[in-house]
């Protein structure tokens, strides 16, 4: 994976574009830390399919997601209440 400073990227976009396509991810660095990648559209499709879904889209989700396992009710002891 090759590194552009990011003044790099920025005069020469198109060549990291066209790198990206043929060469895969490049690294974009910042005061040289790590801060972007751009990676072409077909891999970025084969990630965003692959990725677990989101929490908003687990809590409108029609279907459950799995068995909860919920203890029974009554089962607990309760405390009787202090006679005065």
């Amino acid at each position: 994976m090759r590194h552009w400073p990011v003044q790099d990227a920025k005069a020469r976009f198109s060549e990291l574009l066209d790198a990206c396509s043929s060469e895969g991810p490049q690294m974009v660095t910042k005061r040289g830390v790590e801060a972007a990648v751009l990676v072409p559209a077909t891999e970025w499709r084969r990630l965003k399919d692959r990725a677990r879904p989101s929490l908003k889209e687990l809590l409108l989700a029609s279907e459950g997601r799995g068995d909860l396992a919920v203890p029974a009710r009554g089962g607990g002891h309760r405390r009787k209440p202090p006679v005065f």
